[in-house]
C-alpha cells in the first residue's frame, strides 16, 4: 500500500526535525563538555580530542557493522582522500585559526563559510538561490554576527588560516552531501569509510600539533578520574555530533546546514547566560538573537517554496513515475 503525498511530506518532516533536535542536542552538548574539560580540568589538546573522537566513531561504526546493521559499500580511494585533506585541514585550520586570530576575526571567518558554501553550490551543483533566500541568508548572517563579533583584528598569517579553514571546511561539508548521493552512500556508511582513516591521521598528527599550539605535550598531562569520565564522554557526544552532521548534511545541503546551525550559537549564547551568568547578556546581544532567529525562520520558509532554491537541470524531462520512485528514495533515511 503506497503512502499518500500528503503522509509522506509529515512523514519526512518529522524525520528532518528530528535529525535537526538529533544535531542541535549533540553539538551543544559536546561544547559544554569540552568547555569544562578544558577550561576546568585543563586537557586542551584540541586536534588529539578530535582524533579520540574519530577513534570512538570508527568503534561505533565497526561494531554496527559486525552486527549486520551497516551494509557493505564502496567510496572509490581518491574520493576518500580528497575528502580526507579536506576534513584534516578544516580541523586543523580552525585550531590555528583561533589562536592566530581575534575572536571577532574568527567568529567573521566562521560566518563566511554560508556565502563559499553557496558558491560551491552554485558553480559545482548549479543550484539557483531565489533573492529571498538569499537576502534570508543575509540576515542570519547579520544576527549572528551581532551576537558574536566583538573585537576584529587582522594579521597576514592568521588571515592565511582562516581562509584555508573556510575553504576546507566548506568544502568538506559539500562532500559530505556530494558523497552520500553519488555513491548511494548513507550516513553510517559513509562515517564507517571516513571515520577511520581521520582518526588515524589525527591521532598521528594531534600530539605534534597540539604541543605546537599549546606548548603541552599530551603525555606529561595529570590524568585522574574525573578528567578520564569527561574525556570518555566527550568521545562518546562525538559520535552523536559526527552522525548527525552527516545525516542533516545528507538530508538537505552544506548551506542549510550552516544557515540552521547558527541556532546552536544562539542556543549556546543563551543557555551561557541562564547557567553561567547574564554579565554578557546585553542589549546587542539580544538584539542579534532576535535578528538571527527571524532570519533562520525567513530561510526555512523561504528556501523550500517552489523556485526558492533549485538545481538548474539541462536534462531530459522526468516522468512521472521517475518522480515517484525519487521521492520514495529521498524519504529513506
Amino acid at each position: 500500500m503506497k503512502m499518500s503525498p500528503a503522509s509522506r511530506a509529515d512523514k519526512k518532516a518529522a524525520a528532518d526535525a528530528a535529525a535537526w533536535m538529533f544535531n542541535v542536542v549533540t553539538s551543544v552538548g559536546i561544547i559544554i563538555v569540552n568547555k569544562a574539560l578544558m577550561a576546568t580540568y585543563g586537557f586542551s589538546f584540541a586536534t588529539t580530542l578530535t582524533g579520540l573522537h574519530f577513534a570512538t566513531t570508527t568503534l561505533m561504526t565497526s561494531v554496527l557493522r559486525w552486527m549486520g546493521y551497516i551494509q557493505p559499500s564502496h567510496l572509490p580511494l581518491p574520493e576518500l582522500l580528497k575528502f580526507i585533506m579536506c576534513a584534516n585541514f578544516s580541523i586543523v585550520g580552525m585550531n590555528i585559526s583561533l589562536m592566530w586570530n581575534s575572536v571577532g576575526f574568527y567568529q567573521i571567518a566562521k560566518l563566511s563559510m554560508i556565502p563559499v558554501s553557496c558558491l560551491l553550490e552554485v558553480v559545482l551543483d548549479k543550484i539557483r538561490y531565489s533573492k529571498d533566500t538569499k537576502l534570508s541568508i543575509s540576515v542570519v548572517l547579520l544576527g549572528v554576527g551581532v551576537c558574536t563579533i566583538t573585537d576584529v583584528s587582522v594579521n597576514a598569517r592568521g588571515f592565511v588560516a582562516a581562509f584555508i579553514a573556510v575553504w576546507s571546511t566548506s568544502m568538506q561539508q559539500y562532500y559530505v552531501h556530494h558523497l552520500q548521493r553519488k555513491y548511494a552512500l548513507s550516513s553510517f556508511n559513509l562515517l564507517g569509510h571516513t571515520a577511520p582513516a581521520q582518526a588515524a591521521t589525527l591521532l598521528l598528527i594531534g600530539p605534534f600539533l597540539d604541543y605546537w599550539l599549546i606548548g603541552k605535550r599530551i603525555d606529561t598531562y595529570d590524568y585522574q578520574t574525573a578528567s578520564v569520565v569527561f574525556i570518555i564522554l566527550s568521545c562518546t557526544i562525538a559520535v552523536g555530533t559526527n552522525l548527525s552532521q552527516f545525516i542533516c548534511i545528507g538530508r538537505f545541503t552544506a548551506v542549510s546546514f550552516q544557515v540552521v546551525g547558527h541556532m546552536k550559537t544562539v542556543l549556546v549564547l543563551f543557555m551561557g547566560f541562564v547557567f553561567f551568568g547574564k554579565e554578557g547578556l546585553n542589549l546587542q546581544v539580544v538584539l542579534g538573537m532576535i535578528i538571527a532567529v527571524i532570519g533562520m525562520i525567513w530561510y526555512s520558509n523561504a528556501s523550500t517554496k517552489p523556485g526558492g532554491k533549485e538545481r538548474r537541470s539541462h536534462s531530459l524531462p522526468i516522468t512521472k513515475q521517475q518522480k515517484t520512485d525519487s521521492a520514495e528514495h529521498d524519504d529513506k533515511v
